[in-house]
């Protein structure tokens, strides 16, 4: 039985930031399952009949910045694309905010939150054996869901903090499921990170890839029965 493939899909547009994208590959490959990659702001693009599930990276554009960036409108239908299709997708930070924007949401500048923050988390087997307390680095946000997607967290300071489309196996999450305290020297280095009132210890946010992997491992294994 072969593992199913899952493609990531790179935004980032600075070339010195890239290592958020290099460690959301590593904690998929890591989920056992095959990747993928796919630099979208580069001019790469998917081949959907190569892969099972597809995983929308963080960036430092912004999802409103699409008249200057054309490739964001092309990932919004790609978005669109995935859900007609029913392949499974989790989105990330920028993933997240392109998501809900793609079914007409809106994205609005808030201002810089990169620490730990506690969240509340809806039974949704996404989350299974994750701690509430996720780390982010953000200066966007969703403030008015997308056609179809419903709340699956929230934050004291962010309402539509994660996300599930209704029908579609479509997941989205504000938080960097890749940080880990490895990764601190460059999060202090490039987005002012501060642990705040709980730090790395109270995270193991990799857990909703490993879940996902999951997700989409079951789903590939009953449509081969």
């Amino acid at each position: 039985m072969r593992s199913p493939t899952i493609a990531v899909v790179r935004n980032e547009v600075d070339a010195d930031r890239e290592f958020h994208c290099d460690a959301l590959e590593g904690v998929v490959s890591d989920a056992a399952a095959e990747i993928r990659t796919v630099d979208y702001p580069s001019g790469e693009r998917l081949d959907l009949e190569a892969v099972d599930a597809v995983v929308l990276t963080g960036s430092t554009a912004g999802v409103y910045e699409v008249d200057e960036r054309p490739w964001i409108a092309d990932q919004q239908r790609l978005v669109r694309e995935l859900i007609d299709r029913e392949v499974p997708t989790l989105g990330v930070c920028f993933g997240h905010q392109l998501a809900n924007a793609a079914l007409g949401g809106t994205v609005e500048r808030v201002g810089a939150t990169c620490r730990p923050v506690a969240a509340t988390l809806a039974d949704d087997p996404l989350f299974e054996g994750v701690s509430s307390v996720v780390p982010v680095a953000h200066g966007d946000a969703v403030t008015e869901l997308g056609d179809g997607m419903t709340l699956i967290a929230s934050a004291a300071y962010y309402r539509a903090f994660a996300t599930r489309h209704r029908v579609a196996p479509l997941w989205t999450v504000q938080f960097h499921p890749e940080f880990t305290a490895a990764l601190r020297g460059r999060l202090e280095a490039d987005f002012d990170w501060t642990d705040g009132e709980y730090g790395f210890t109270e995270t193991n946010a990799t857990r909703v890839v490993e879940n996902f992997a999951s997700i989409v491992a079951d789903g590939a294994a009953n449509s081969r029965a």
